[in-house]
């Protein structure tokens, strides 16, 4: 009897949440893959059952194109996130001793964050365009004769920006991490002769491999469905999956929309699994 009762005020506990969490996520996305079976014309939504919109997304070279090009910007700026993630962090965590001054940086690396990233990623335009500051200083102090055009409205300035919007997702699960290693692990490597390098390979980055997992999920999950920094800093000369939908729903086309988010979703959920399988996140949980 009093074993039913639990049971009975354990559903009772989570059954906002699974209110909360039906409303909020499951409902949206199974109204998402409904529609993405749905036919439509120049004027109209049509409820179907057809594969069409699948037919023509995935037999398309250009969607393999526009993939192939969404996974470059998220290796890309996975790559210069973690190597800055992990920089910054280690040097938070290992070499700044006062709490106080851990707090100071920290909140420094996050002042950026309190600006919009649409008023962050144009601040770079002035920046990098052909008559910005950089291609200025650069032919004034003689180190080029003529602008270099590849810095704006290029794959450069969308990974640059991208880098810069979202660096902080990749510092903060790895400075986590790294503050719960226990400092006499690392005492103990270096008096059994261990280099500061193979203390850091040995010891620190094993047992940050959770929060580098953490920061990869929030980096590439984000990146791989933006679309307003492709759109800005690209010029509209590259494209990518989250711009393609944006186009898609512009074009009121939304069937196809919904079809291109279902494989979007499905591709970000297999990376997802990917980084799971290879690091156990629930340390850090």
């Amino acid at each position: 009897m009093a074993s039913d009762t639990s049971k009975r005020s354990s559903y009772f506990l989570i059954t906002p949440m699974a209110l909360i969490f039906a409303v909020f996520l499951v409902i949206p996305l199974l109204t998402i893959v409904v529609v993405s079976f749905w036919d439509y014309d120049e004027y109209r939504i049509l409820p179907d059952f057809i594969f069409e919109n699948y037919n023509y997304l995935l037999g398309s070279s250009v969607t393999w194109s526009i993939y192939l090009n969404t996974l470059k910007y998220a290796a890309l700026t996975w790559v210069f996130t973690l190597l800055i993630g992990f920089t910054v962090a280690y040097f938070l965590a290992f070499h700044v001793r006062s709490l106080t001054w851990q707090i100071v940086l920290f909140m420094v690396c996050t002042i950026p964050f309190w600006t919009s990233n649409i008023i962050r990623m144009i601040s770079w335009i002035p920046f990098l365009g052909r008559n910005g500051l950089l291609n200025s200083a650069l032919i004034n102090l003689g180190i080029v004769d003529q602008p270099l055009e590849f810095l704006l409205f290029s794959d450069f300035a969308v990974v640059l920006a991208d880098v810069h919007l979202y660096a902080l997702f990749m510092v903060v699960p790895i400075f986590n991490s790294m503050m719960r290693i226990d400092r006499s692990l690392i005492e103990a490597a270096r008096d059994a002769g261990a280099s500061g390098f193979e203390t850091l390979k040995s010891v620190i980055v094993p047992m940050s491999k959770p929060g580098i997992a953490i920061g990869s999920i929030f980096v590439i999950t984000v990146v791989m469905g933006d679309f307003i920094t492709v759109r800005l800093m690209s010029g509209g000369q590259s494209a990518s999956v989250g711009l393609q939908i944006s186009n898609e729903i512009g074009l009121l086309q939304y069937p196809a929309a919904a079809a291109s988010a279902v494989v979007l979703l499905i591709t970000v959920l297999l990376i997802v699994t990917a980084l799971l399988r290879l690091v156990d996140i629930r340390k850090e949980l």
